[in-house]
């Protein structure tokens, strides 16, 4: 509820009436949650405008598409269902910059009760129909007008969240034969052996009706993870890679390049590198990729992990819109999707994880000499990269190169280095 108080009082711009569209996934404990978060915003003199379970990415899009001066999107992504979170749009759609959002949390510690609505001027809520028409209408023009995808067999794994109702019907509407699995939510299914975390329910099932793609999207849809004919699943870099080369052909992508983060692949880098293109890198997570994208002119961004920006469309992440780039390239090359996703060799990569108790090994002299090592014995041919996981208490050591055994090799050691001085202290 401070959250809903504190997030409408830092957007009050103006006297108008200041509106909010809020969403949600399919999590039990999402009509709790709503329910404080109205209370706040109305308190704050915000009228608020409930779409109910919808991706996040149909958030990021309504908030421009209503003329909000705030996005609510109530998720906690993939995690299982006993977790939940609030993703906050501005009223440009984007996900707030890290100043933004420690404002508003430094207001959660203070006495904001003064600063809110009189009783005159609170706000009001009201549920909004139409919504999933509206995101459904808005994925089917990221396609060219004329393109149809009949004759494609699709599986699509909607992880019991999110995205249950729309993108099984934006794929039919589409043209394309729709099996549609994992799209009864119940409040506790969401992301449950299913959708881009668990895809090998998605595999078995591409297999099972011989279709000719498979679409996995995450609890609040903004993910996607594809799987080929053959069962085989899609990396994320090589979403991008394919994407990329399409739009550089056609003389669509802009700025010269991708924007992805330090996890991807440098067989992604070297394939960009080939057709002039540079990728650029960020931090680990997709608000960096999108800021990034925004500062230097670039469309095409993304992760790994198949985060998928395309700012032609959208402001965050879209598994459905990214899936439908894919479905784009299929029809117009009439190739299989096994063909199409193989843009480049992976050159061999390690990442793993080392526990800490406390303290900063980081800072360690012994680390900071093994990093150094591992750095001059991978040259110039590979890449190191050592990170404090931002939510939980580990170290993650990756290293790539096109040397398996000293890629290995050189994790190790730095993880025996980091285990050494946790120990010792």
């Amino acid at each position: 509820m401070r959250v809903g108080m504190a997030a409408g009082l830092s957007f009050q711009r103006g006297n108008h009436r200041h509106r909010v569209v809020l969403g949600k996934d399919t999590r039990l404990s999402g009509y709790m949650i709503e329910n404080a978060m109205v209370s706040g915003l109305c308190a704050a003199g915000m009228d608020v405008f409930l779409l109910g379970p919808i991706p996040t990415p149909a958030v990021a899009m309504l908030v421009r598409s209503l003329r909000a001066d705030i996005g609510v999107m109530i998720s906690a992504s993939h995690n299982p269902y006993y977790d939940n979170g609030i993703k906050l749009f501005g009223p440009d759609g984007y996900k707030l910059s890290d100043e933004i959002e420690e404002r508003i949390e430094g207001m959660l510690d203070k006495d904001i009760d003064l600063a809110l609505a009189d009783s005159d001027g609170l706000g009001r809520a009201k549920r909004v129909d139409g919504v999933h028409d509206r995101y459904i209408e808005f994925a089917k023009r990221t396609l060219p007008r004329a393109m149809s995808l009949s004759g494609l067999r699709i599986v699509v794994d909607c992880a019991n969240g999110a995205a249950y109702k729309v993108a099984p019907e934006a794929l039919w509407e589409l043209g394309a034969e729709v099996v549609a699995i994992n799209v009864e939510p119940n409040g506790f299914n969401i992301n449950k052996e299913c959708g881009s975390t668990h895809p090998a329910g998605l595999q078995k099932k591409v297999h099972e009706v011989r279709a000719d793609i498979g679409i996995a999207l995450d609890g609040d849809a903004d993910r996607v993870v594809i799987v080929d004919e053959n069962g085989a699943i899609v990396d994320g870099d090589q979403i991008m890679a394919l994407i990329a080369e399409s739009w550089h052909q056609s003389g669509r992508l802009a700025g010269g390049g991708v924007v992805s983060t330090v996890m991807s692949n440098l067989g992604l880098e070297r394939f960009l590198g080939d057709m002039n293109l540079q990728l650029h890198r960020t931090k680990v997570g997709d608000r960096y990729v999108v800021e990034h994208m925004r500062a230097h002119g670039l469309n095409v961004g993304g992760e790994q992990s198949g985060h998928i920006v395309l700012s032609d469309f959208s402001t965050t992440g879209d598994g459905l819109v990214s899936a439908l780039q894919v479905l784009a390239c299929i029809k117009r090359q009439n190739r299989p999707v096994s063909e199409l996703s193989k843009k480049f060799a992976p050159v061999p990569q390690l990442l793993k994880n080392v526990h800490i108790s406390g303290g900063k090994p980081l800072e360690e002299a012994p680390v900071k000499a093994a990093i150094e090592d591992a750095r001059h014995r991978l040259g110039k041919s590979g890449r190191l990269v050592i990170r404090p996981s931002g939510t939980e208490p580990l170290i993650r050591v990756m290293a790539e190169g096109d040397d398996q055994q000293l890629v290995e090799a050189v994790v190790n050691d730095i993880i025996e280095v980091i285990s050494e001085t946790r120990s010792a202290a």
